[in-house]
């Protein structure tokens, strides 16, 4: 029997595009207890773990532990890219897809590489945050074919809940990316020596809600929209990514608030891996409903 399956909706291309978006979402929760825990330089060489051995050793202790263990969960999801690329080989753009996870994930472990040996620069850290939302964003979309097959007919919503869909996305983006830069100048550097960003984290603080609530209005409007529009697939898809922000916004405003306890930044970390996920799903749905026809002129 073949390893390659002949239709996109295959089981093993199920499976593998499943986790293949679980492990990239799973890295993000490790990252971020590798950062959360003081553990960035708890293997302090790459590729090796030290410079006589490729794994941890007992004298590095927890935090030795817990940065291998990110390294070696890194390995993992280069072998589920790889299988990827082969149980999509026969559909050209799940294969396209699947090539840039792999392309991705191996990028991310060079950048995990320079992150330790420019000792925990901020803004590469930052990159290499953003970077794993980028692959969950693409294996979002893989396992979203996956179910769907090839082939299947898009339908488009009217064209000004369209662009607000994508107005949220880009909201989604920018709220992301300043929460990214706000990390970037507080206390979780990853390690005692790290240098932070130098900028001032209360008044980005306070850019980034600004940004989350600029998306939170503009998912309102999106769903305004699917309520006229009676689309249920799309109205369920802004709901949840609805309560997914909701939720994103209340442990935001508590972290802040509780002078950013590690297991709280750490949530707010992967619910906007999760955020970015159900966002995708909500532009797929976007892209496959019966459009409003145009009333005739004079009626």
């Amino acid at each position: 029997m073949s390893l390659i399956p002949t239709r996109p909706t295959a089981l093993p291309v199920r499976i593998v595009a499943w986790l293949n978006l679980i492990g990239n979402l799973a890295i993000i929760g490790t990252g971020g207890a590798v950062r959360l825990t003081g553990s960035g330089l708890g293997c302090p060489t790459w590729p090796l773990c030290t410079e006589d051995s490729l794994v941890n050793t007992p004298e590095m202790g927890i935090h030795g532990v817990i940065e291998f263990s990110n390294r070696t969960l890194s390995g993992v999801l280069g072998v589920l890219a790889l299988l990827l690329v082969v149980v999509t080989w026969r559909f050209a753009s799940m294969r396209i897809l699947a090539f840039v996870v792999l392309g991705g994930v191996i990028a991310q472990a060079v950048v995990g590489g320079i992150t330790v040996l420019t000792g925990l620069n901020s803004w590469i850290v930052g990159f290499h945050y953003l970077a794993s939302i980028a692959l969950v964003a693409v294996t979002t979309a893989i396992v979203l074919r996956a179910h769907r097959g090839l082939g299947a007919k898009e339908r488009f919503l009217p064209g000004w809940m369209t662009i607000t869909t994508h107005i949220t996305t880009v909201l989604l983006v920018l709220t992301m990316s300043l929460g990214v830069v706000t990390t970037g100048s507080g206390p979780h550097s990853g390690d005692e020596s790290a240098l932070r960003n130098g900028l001032a984290w209360d008044v980005l603080a306070h850019i980034h809600a600004y940004a989350g609530y600029a998306l939170v209005a503009a998912l309102f409007v999106t769903l305004v929209g699917a309520i006229r529009a009676g689309e249920r697939r799309f109205l369920v898809a802004v709901l949840v990514v609805i309560g997914v922000v909701g939720v994103q916004i209340l442990v935001g405003i508590a972290q802040a608030n509780l002078a950013l306890p590690p297991l709280l930044v750490g949530i707010h970390m992967v619910l906007a891996g999760i955020a970015v996920a159900l966002t995708v799903v909500l532009v797929d749905a976007s892209r496959r409903l019966i459009p409003v026809p145009a009333s005739p002129v004079g009626i």
